[in-house]
């Protein structure tokens, strides 16, 4: 996701090529307003520090007393069939939601303000609560820290040429989140730039899945 705020004029950046005729050919680059691949220029995105498991090691338990466990191979991809289109396509294949438009996968819209818990789309593994929620004017979900540092993988992501960020994963299925920035607000500093089609909103008061404990 890119370190910006949302403007029409920011969201497009001219890119010069030299080619072997020695002629520059110039390529707009269309990132918030573009296509839904594009935006925020997560569609390289790859999950190179998450690795499913085998099914046979120890259980996993975070100090916030849930499951991470990395869930194997065909437990992710049978959890992931259930999921809306766009769910699909942001956890699995590293895609982004364009801004302004997503919702979680139980209908919640980017926007919501009700109090509650973000849990991933993909297995149901806390990530996220309402009170780090904050408003960053980007179109998409942005929390300020985790529930548990351990709920989420921090992975380079060199997707973009010469723009080197930090993408988010679900610990428990390495599912695709979005990515982290350096410009958020007190206490932590940090904006986790979030899809919202990765996420299911429990409202509080709501129990969370016993899967995940």
């Amino acid at each position: 996701m890119q370190s910006l705020r949302c403007s029409p004029a920011s969201s497009v950046r001219a890119c010069a090529t030299r080619s072997r005729a020695g002629t520059v050919q110039v390529r707009a680059l269309f990132g918030l307003f573009g296509k839904a691949k594009d935006a925020m220029g997560a569609a390289g995105s790859s999950s190179k520090g998450w690795t499913p498991g085998t099914g046979a090691e120890p259980k996993k338990v975070s100090p916030a007393g849930f499951d991470v466990t990395p869930m194997t191979k065909e437990a992710r991809e049978a959890a992931a069939r259930e999921l809306p289109k766009m769910a699909q396509y942001v956890c699995m294949e590293h895609g982004t939601e364009r801004a302004f438009t997503g919702a979680t996968v139980n209908g919640y819209p980017h926007d919501n303000k009700q109090r509650g818990t973000y849990v991933c789309a993909v297995g149901d593994l806390p990530l996220f609560h309402s009170d780090t929620k904050f408003n960053s004017g980007t179109g998409w979900p942005s929390f300020f820290a985790p529930i548990d540092k351990n709920h989420i993988v921090e992975v380079t992501d060199m997707s973009i040429p010469y723009m080197p960020r930090v993408e988010v994963l679900c610990a428990r299925s390495g599912a695709h989140l979005g990515h982290v920035f350096d410009d958020g607000p007190a206490p932590t500093g940090k904006r986790y730039c979030i899809n919202a089609a990765a996420l299911k909103f429990v409202p509080e008061g709501e129990p969370l899945t016993d899967e995940t404990k």
